[in-house]
């Protein structure tokens, strides 16, 4: 949802304070690509298992599980792992970014019309349901079997960044049908994690929790727009979730859900009244006095910032202050504390014949394109909705392929799925395999798609001609 940063014209700044300014875009346009967010956090994943495969690991580990973070206030003593903390806390963050998205769509994008968003949302539930039976068929009435869920999700980060290296070659409505899919998709891990990986329930902080989501919705009916109390009565129903036993990070979707999509101002009006209000700061500005004596014309300045700050939407504002940090920092700790794997000293053949391993693997690779192709064909087949314009079916097997990246949402499962260490080592070596085949099979098939719809139709005509002699 978050757009490219605009530049703002030169010719208002002075020029000693253009340097900055320059520099300051060139971050914001660093931090606003989806392909370098998703190369950090591959970068992250390969330092992490470099470093856990070297005799660093025992202080490796014991960093994110030794290190606590807390406060005192007199005799409350709060206190988290620092790996609880990124997994419970930091990756709300990352829920409220995926609440965000969910929210846009609903509000402005595919999902506002059911016979656009049906197809990509039916995709999505094939591309959940056949994973988990692939799963569940490798590992039924074993010990295991509770981690059916690991496979169902995709990374939707992973997907668009790798969608976006091959720029215009894709079409438009391609983008919309994996972005549509991508947040339906984590719609469904979302449900599934709090339906089916909660382990305890506690009714009374439960019941708190809702609370504190009634009073988000009574602030959002009562058009606050600030996004500070949100925040607030927020981190409290995060606490409240977080003693529930249901997992923290979804106090994050439910924020999101809460918070104003709409401008807090008239917006067909506000090109009328910044178009007077200039006018009026022509009048206030006297050229003899110095800068900080301008108290009029600052004066209306303010009130342009103020209107100007009024004019976007909330869920907007939040969204363009948590991208950067969401998907440069906190998805990248993520990887880093949590997608390393240990290879050194194991045995390889016990890895990968061990049945977490091959029904994660396979769920991933096999099930997830599977379910979400066979899903797409069935829907487009029986009229109830049609292929996005300029969308093929070869594009739909690329996307499919797409779609068994697993990696953030898979692995964070994973830790919800499975207590034993090694069980959760072994689950997460398949994510990244299966996640690597998926990314680099889908990519190929994507780009040799684009490169065949090139060729045009003097690449059939020469294939016909071929065939004839």
């Amino acid at each position: 949802m978050a757009g490219r940063p605009h530049r703002i014209n030169e010719s208002l700044i002075e020029p000693e304070a253009r340097r900055a300014q320059r520099r300051k875009h060139k971050f914001l346009e660093f931090t606003h690509s989806s392909t370098r967010a998703t190369m950090l956090m591959v970068a992250a994943a390969l330092l992490a298992f470099a470093i856990e495969n070297t005799p660093a690991l025992p202080y490796f580990n014991s960093l994110w599980h030794d290190v606590h973070l807390g406060f005192t206030i007199g005799a409350f003593s709060p206190e988290i792992s620092l790996g609880h903390f990124i997994n419970d806390f930091l990756m709300a963050l990352f829920f409220l970014m995926v609440g965000l998205e969910i929210k846009y769509e609903m509000t402005a994008g595919e999902l506002t019309e059911p016979r656009k968003a049906i197809l990509p949302i039916v995709a999505a539930a094939g591309g959940a349901l056949m994973p988990a039976l692939v799963y569940l068929a490798l590992n039924w009435g074993g010990e295991f079997q509770g981690g059916w869920g690991v496979p169902m999700a995709n990374d939707i980060a992973f997907c668009l960044g790798i969608l976006a290296l091959l720029g215009t070659r894709v079409p438009l409505g391609l983008r919309a049908f994996l972005s549509t899919l991508t947040i339906a998709d984590d719609i469904i891990a979302i449900l599934v994690i709090a339906v089916f990986y909660t382990s305890s329930l506690d009714v009374w902080w439960l019941a708190a929790a809702l609370a504190c989501f009634a009073v988000l919705l009574v602030l959002n009916r009562l058009h606050v727009y600030d996004l500070a109390p949100y925040m607030l009565v927020g981190v409290v129903m995060w606490v409240c979730v977080l003693l529930s036993g249901v997992h923290a990070t979804l106090a994050g979707v439910l924020l999101a859900l809460a918070i104003p999509a709409k401008s807090e101002v008239r917006l067909g009006r506000v090109g009328e009244w910044f178009a007077a209000k200039g006018s009026t700061v022509e009048e206030r500005y006297d050229p003899g006095e110095p800068d900080i004596a301008q108290k009029e014309y600052l004066r209306e300045v303010e009130k342009i910032h103020r209107v100007s700050r009024m004019t976007i939407p909330p869920v907007t504002r939040l969204d363009s202050i948590l991208y950067a940090p969401v998907y440069f920092a906190i998805l990248p700790l993520f990887a880093f504390s949590n997608a390393a794997v240990v290879i050194v000293g194991s045995d390889p053949l016990s890895v990968v014949t061990n049945p977490v391993a091959i029904g994660v693997f396979c769920g991933l690779l096999f099930g997830k394109p599977l379910g979400i192709f066979l899903a797409t064909l069935i829907t487009v087949k029986i009229g109830a909705s049609d292929l996005p314009e300029g969308v093929s079916w070869g594009h739909i097997v690329g996307v499919s392929i797409l779609g068994g990246v697993g990696f953030t949402m898979a692995i964070f499962v994973t830790n919800l799925a499975f207590v034993d260490a090694e069980t959760i080592a072994v689950a997460k070596a398949a994510i990244l395999a299966a996640s690597i085949v998926a990314g680099i099979a889908g990519f190929l098939f994507l780009r040799q798609e684009a490169l065949r719809a090139d060729g045009g139709d003097g690449g059939d005509d020469d294939a016909s001609a071929n065939g004839a002699r």
